[in-house]
């Protein structure tokens, strides 16, 4: 019986080599390893996957069309539903949403899909020509800011709908967090990022680079001068949190945000590129989500010693188990129930060490998990060059405060409702910059939703 087959082990790089280089870590499944994975599947009546799935692929579909050999079936049943799918099968946290639900997963392993995902969704960019698609226009436009993954979602549904569609980016490549955030080792630029982009301007959708919404264009503008019907704002979540303490502004202290962006989109791990950041021979990094492990694991790539000083312990760590592994595996160090009070430094205003606390665990917070409380007299030091500061972020505050109407909260997130529309008409939005940093498929299904509000709000005016 299919569930009786063992999960296919995914190939990877061995992580010493791994661990000093910035090639991805995962190869993925080759045919034979796709397809009988494909083979667990139980193609099950309810799938309690598709629901866990923030785009509601049909997943057991495109896994059926995948076990007959047919990728290009099961390429067209993944389209209907995610324009993202070799990135989606890479970074999206599978094990709590559609492999989580995975039936097999009760008694064993659930199905790869997220594995699989990838597989198909490579399998298109090497053998999809690029051939424009044959879409009828509607005569509407609708402008969007931000190309990262809520963007070009609500970008690539649109445009099948015939709306003539031109994403704003503010940065000078198109990607978003995609381009910026994920490193080369998780998500690859050229190989991966670039292809899916392109196949959502094959769709007719037309992305313009170094525009900053709120400067260059303003939602007002584009909605009352440039003759736009409706705007989305997907301008993800940018602004750094720091913790305010003292030695924050010394020479070597970094937001995740900055050290990963100077490394990915300035490629500053290329000795072939005139755009090097300082790691020094130890670095800590704070935090414990999945910034945190792509921060400290691009810091042990560029040549330090990196630890992650994380305030609980490890069962309360927000990454992916997958990421953590991976971490360990490099050569990470995780010094768990600790958190930093002061940075010290030198004469010269650089960094020298991290002062720390160890904690205990209390009762719970209000996100559920058990509140952290400072040991008494546990103060201690780490020695260390530079300190990256990974502990969230929130939307910039610049598109809200020169639009006409839109409100906000307290945390400087757009206020939209379930199908993204906002306070004010006309103006859509989804992604971090409604719900602050979350996940890459979260803002995928924001995106289509607003989408298909935008398409309703556009056919009742």
């Amino acid at each position: 019986m299919a569930n009786k087959i063992p999960r296919v082990p995914v190939r990877e790089q061995e992580p010493a080599i791994r661990a000093t280089n910035f090639e991805e870590v995962c190869y993925g499944y080759n045919r034979e390893e796709a397809m009988l994975e494909a083979s667990r599947c139980l193609n099950c009546k309810n799938p309690r996957c598709v629901s866990a799935c923030p785009v509601n692929i049909r997943i057991p579909d495109f896994i059926a069309r995948l076990t007959e050999g047919d990728e290009a079936a099961a390429a067209a049943v993944i389209a209907e539903d995610s324009s993202l799918p070799s990135v989606c099968g890479r970074v999206c946290p599978q094990e709590s949403q559609c492999e989580g639900s995975c039936i097999l997963g009760i008694k064993g392993e659930p199905v790869a899909i997220g594995k699989l995902e990838r597989y198909v969704g490579d399998w298109k960019i090497e053998n999809s020509g690029a051939q424009s698609a044959d879409i009828e226009r509607n005569g509407h436009r609708v402008a969007v800011i931000g190309s990262g993954p809520a963007g070009l979602a609500c970008a690539s549904d649109l445009a099948k709908m015939g709306y003539e569609v031109k994403i704003f980016e503010a940065l000078h490549e198109a990607g978003g967090v995609l381009t910026y955030g994920i490193p080369e080792f998780r998500l690859p630029k050229k190989a991966v990022v670039a292809k899916e982009i392109e196949a959502v301007k094959r769709l007719g959708v037309e992305i313009e680079t170094d525009v900053i919404a709120g400067r260059t264009v303003t939602v007002d503008s584009l909605l009352d001068e440039e003759g736009y019907d409706a705007v989305f704002v997907g301008s993800g979540a940018g602004l750094p949190r720091f913790m305010g303490i003292e030695g924050e502004n010394l020479n070597g202290v970094f937001s995740a945000n900055e050290f990963l962006t100077r490394t990915n989109l300035m490629r500053a791990y290329r000795d072939d590129y005139d755009t090097p950041i300082f790691v020094g021979r130890r670095a800590v990094i704070v935090g414990g989500g999945n910034v945190a492990m792509d921060a400290v694991r691009t810091a042990k790539r560029l040549g330090a010693e990196a630890t992650i000083v994380y305030r609980r312990s490890e069962a309360e760590l927000p990454a992916r188990v997958e990421e953590v592994h991976h971490a360990k595996e490099e050569g990470i160090e995780f010094r768990m129930l600790t958190n930093p009070t002061r940075i010290l430094g030198d004469e010269k205003g650089r960094v020298r060490a991290i002062n720390c606390v160890e904690m205990t665990l209390g009762e719970p917070d209000e996100s559920g998990r058990r509140s952290p409380v400072v040991k008494d007299g546990s103060d201690f030091e780490i020695e260390c060059d530079v300190v990256i500061m990974a502990l969230g972020t929130s939307p910039n505050p610049l598109i809200a405060s020169t639009t006409e109407g839109l409100e906000t909260n307290r945390r400087g997130c757009i206020v939209a409702n379930e199908s993204g529309a906002t306070s004010r008409e006309g103006v859509f939005a989804g992604g971090d910059a409604v719900t602050g940093a979350a996940t890459v498929i979260l803002a995928m299904g924001a995106g289509r939703k607003a989408a298909t509000a935008i398409d309703e709000y556009i056919k009742s005016k």
